[in-house]
């Protein structure tokens, strides 16, 4: 009976014990990676990057254009219009900095979530280099609705050639994309892009893909062939966690968008 009243006795312990722990283990979780802070804009780099005091703050979810691409400005003047002597609050992911030493945060203004913002009106894509969080469904949403919108970033393509390129296959494990011309006529590529949610960027020189061909766009640095072009520069491009295809004319307009 005592050996079983102390076996017992040190079942509750342990139970206490794993109790206590997985209190403080949540309190920990949570005060780690639902950590926020407030500050006031300072300075606004560009569209997706902004001083807070003298901290340089990456806004994630978002990719805005770079200096010297369409809509640069547009994205950059938005940010600075709503934030710029803001006092904001900041929400962290699963990083808190970058390679750059920024932090990585999504931004508050007045309990609105800002970087959705620059989504909804045409002056960023979807970008989650870290993988999918929370908010990925409702940015991926708020791109489909700029999309229908047609305006900036999602403004659709009015080239001929437009309506006739389609995906075929992105196959992330051999880093290769293949389209197809479905139309009766030749369809000139030049200056068309291909980008992903970051930086990276294809770019067609002096290219005709001929009606009912396909094309392939390997990741690698090999000598192209007819209808084999490389991608040049990258060790990859499309990343396991998820990724977007964006193919657009030399307009930098909208003519095909592939998400995974």
């Amino acid at each position: 009976m005592v050996k079983r009243g102390l076996v017992f006795l040190l079942v509750i312990l342990i139970l206490i014990l794993i109790t206590v722990n997985y209190y403080w283990m949540d309190s920990f979780i949570v005060k780690t990676f639902n950590e926020s802070e407030s500050g006031i804009v300072t300075r606004i780099v560009d569209g997706d990057t902004v001083i807070i005091g003298n901290q340089s703050v990456r806004l994630l979810g978002i990719n805005t254009p770079e200096r010297g691409e369409k809509y640069y400005s547009e994205a950059k003047n938005y940010t600075e219009a709503i934030l710029f002597n803001k006092n904001v609050t900041l929400e962290f992911g699963k990083e808190r900095y970058d390679l750059y030493k920024r932090e990585l945060a999504y931004i508050y203004l007045n309990d609105e979530l800002f970087n959705i913002q620059l989504i909804e009106k045409g002056y960023a894509n979807v970008y989650f280099p870290s993988g999918k969080d929370k908010y990925y469904d409702d940015f991926l949403s708020s791109w489909y609705d700029c999309m229908n919108k047609s305006i900036n970033l999602c403004r659709k393509s009015q080239d001929y050639c437009s309506q006739c390129i389609i995906l075929r296959e992105l196959d992330v494990k051999k880093q290769t994309i293949a389209f197809y011309n479905k139309c009766d006529f030749n369809c000139s590529l030049n200056g068309w892009t291909i980008k992903d949610e970051g930086r990276k960027k294809f770019t067609f020189r002096n290219f005709m893909l001929n009606p009912g061909e396909g094309l392939k766009i390997i990741v690698g640095n090999k000598t192209n062939s007819d209808n084999t072009l490389y991608w040049r520069g990258e060790d990859y491009v499309w990343t396991k966690t998820g990724d977007s295809l964006f193919l657009r004319d030399e307009r930098n307009d909208l003519i095909l968008f592939n998400n995974y």
